[in-house]
């Protein structure tokens, strides 16, 4: 296939030239689609992947399908849907199944080693299906990419991987197409060129309903735990009028929820609180969330913008992380408990029923029983509506991988399964707020026990029973009961009274 593509290159490019083909993408993907289809239809990397699909939808009857699936994190959902944006203009289609596919590219996650085993894994899945399939283009990109000593494994080990490229390499897709489609060379792309943010790109998004809008990227604050600073480089903030223009779009659009994303948005140097009250300023039905928030960053200012604002969900995703000083010290978080408490406390006085959730790392590098306990505590005195907890993880390459630590990991396992029955207890305590309340609520998809799931504005989990056709609407409920992971109530049909 590549080499009757290499043949008949000339003669395919220039039909790509000469097709009208932008007037056939207008109507999918909008005026920022002919606007980034101006900016690289002159490059010549651009016009040989498009003479890639156009060949062949000569050759097959159908255009090139690309698999993309990303692990991990909202950003790295994001960065997946502007790569889907990318190839859909350079003629992909797409598809859910690797066996049907013609390019394959994995958007990886490197926060946690269980994330990159699992990646090895799907790669390795692959092996048989590049055998039978030998033009098949397997990729794997993102933070887990962007690590050396993976780049090297996957080379030595993974052969019929074709493409590997890190967080910096996002604009150079064609160029890196071009070489494993044209010269039939693998490529290995993990420089980390820190340039301007583009505003050119098209995002195919995963739902019609809640859209996430990355604010900035990077991170500046290298808890010694974390890998992402050295993946995802130093701290670089969009534009406001940038970020508020796409927000206004997906409004227009029709979306309900929008997710302001960053590794810490309470550092974007334009002035997050600031730019929350003029999002908040956009006519329209929808909320808006953001995440994540660093506590050594976050002020009275911020929680005063979320309680007096009218699409801020009042609630906060503020990671803990661990309730002793001295772990927080050791993970350089640069903050204290007592200035923890102060946030939450401030928000609760505000508004009594303020809800917040947290990360919480279990079995940290040195972590005693008591310090353990410490944590327990600060969970019980704040009292989350959710808490994401793990086990610490290793990451070769941080400042943790080399501190001593004398707790087994069966230790460890026991403590977070304590924290979370402790959790469970708090949960049955915290819902029963909600008892017999009318609450609005985004319907999102099918439940689990009721025929219909959505969440509150504190991000809290609620089912009942209704027409799928409230799927993408705000609804009212009255909650009836509640479980420890979820609300349940009835639904309230406009002009109803319970």
């Amino acid at each position: 296939m590549r080499d009757f593509l290499t043949s008949n290159i000339d003669k395919i490019a220039k039909k790509v030239y000469n097709k009208l083909y932008i007037g056939l993408l207008v109507p999918k993907l909008g005026k920022r689609g002919v606007d980034v289809l101006k900016n690289t239809e002159n490059t010549a990397a651009y016009a040989r992947v498009r003479a890639y699909c156009e060949g062949y939808l000569e050759k097959n009857g159908h255009r090139p399908l690309a698999y993309v699936y990303s692990f991990g994190c909202q950003q790295n959902v994001s960065d997946g849907e502007k790569l889907k944006g990318q190839l859909s203009l350079a003629g992909f289609e797409f598809t859910d199944d690797t066996e049907q596919a013609q390019l394959i590219i994995y958007n990886t996650c490197a926060v946690r080693e269980n994330a990159e085993n699992t990646v090895y894994g799907a790669v390795g899945d692959l092996k048989h299906l590049k055998e039978q399939k030998p033009d098949l283009i397997i990729g794997i990109c993102g933070c887990m990419a962007q690590l050396k000593h993976v780049a090297e494994k996957v080379k030595a080990s993974y052969r019929q991987v074709d493409l590997v490229f890190g967080t910096f390499a996002y604009n150079e897709l064609f160029e890196m197409l071009c070489t494993v489609i044209y010269d039939k060379k693998r490529v290995f792309e993990l420089s980390e060129r820190t340039t301007e943010i583009s505003e050119d790109f098209v995002q195919i998004r995963d739902s019609k309903i809640k859209a996430f809008v990355p604010i900035m990227y990077g991170c500046n604050n290298f808890c010694t735990y974390c890998i992402v600073p050295y993946v995802r480089g130093r701290e670089r903030s969009r534009k406001p009028e940038a970020v508020i223009a796409e927000v206004r779009k997906l409004i227009g659009e029709g979306y309900k929820e929008i997710t302001l994303l960053g590794q810490n948005v309470n550092s974007y140097s334009y002035g997050f609180p600031q730019l929350l009250r003029e999002i908040d300023k956009i006519e329209g039905d929808y909320w808006v969330r953001f995440m994540s928030s660093h506590p050594k960053d976050a002020t009275n200012e911020l929680i005063d913008t979320i309680i007096d604002s009218k699409h801020i969900c009042k609630s906060l995703h503020l990671p803990v992380q661990a309730g002793s000083d001295r772990v927080l010290k050791a993970m350089n978080r640069r903050y204290t408990t007592e200035d923890y408490l102060k946030i939450t406390d401030y928000a609760r006085q505000r508004c009594p029923g303020f809800s917040f959730s947290t990360d919480i790392i279990v079995g940290f590098p040195g972590e005693s029983k008591e310090e353990f306990e410490q944590t327990k505590a600060i969970i019980k005195r704040v009292g989350y509506d959710n808490i994401y907890s793990f086990v610490y993880s290793k990451r070769s390459g941080t400042p943790a991988a080399n501190m001593p630590d004398d707790t087994d990991d069966k230790t460890k396992g026991l403590r977070l399964r304590e924290l979370l029955l402790e959790q469970r207890e708090n949960i049955e305590r915290l819902f029963s707020r909600f008892l017999g309340k009318e609450i609005k609520v985004l319907v999102e998809a099918k439940g689990r026990q009721k025929s219909l799931a959505g969440r509150n504005t504190e991000g809290i989990i609620v089912e009942f029973d209704g027409d799928e056709s409230l799927i993408g609407q705000f609804v009212d409920v009255k909650i009836t009961s509640t479980a420890n992971w979820a609300l349940f109530g009835e639904y309230i049909k406009k002009g109803e009274i319970k």
